[in-house]
């Protein structure tokens, strides 16, 4: 199975997936509004594939249900949480 990675002109770190590249009618157009202008990544074989950030299965599976899967970027990482731990982990 082929598909195609875009970008998000709007959010880094925010990607979407679509089977056929350029061919973005399945997504609804409130999701494209808040995604941007879609800028091409790559179009990549995703049965031979392990991606980084997103479990392959529920990517195929979304993109054969829906037409698009959609990537969100990680949450940010709160620095003052974080700043706490490594204190008291100093006590």
């Amino acid at each position: 199975m082929l598909c195609s990675i875009y970008k998000s002109s709007k959010k880094e770190g925010m990607y979407l997936y679509v089977n056929k590249k350029d061919d973005f009618s399945q997504v609804p157009d409130t999701l494209l509004e808040m995604f941007g202008k879609p800028i091409f990544v790559m179009v990549i074989k995703i049965e031979q594939r392990k991606l980084a950030s997103v479990d392959v299965e529920k990517v195929k599976e979304s993109l054969k249900l829906e037409g698009f899967f959609l990537q969100l970027p990680p949450p940010p990482v709160n620095l003052l949480e974080r700043h706490k731990e490594l204190k008291a982990k100093q006590k």
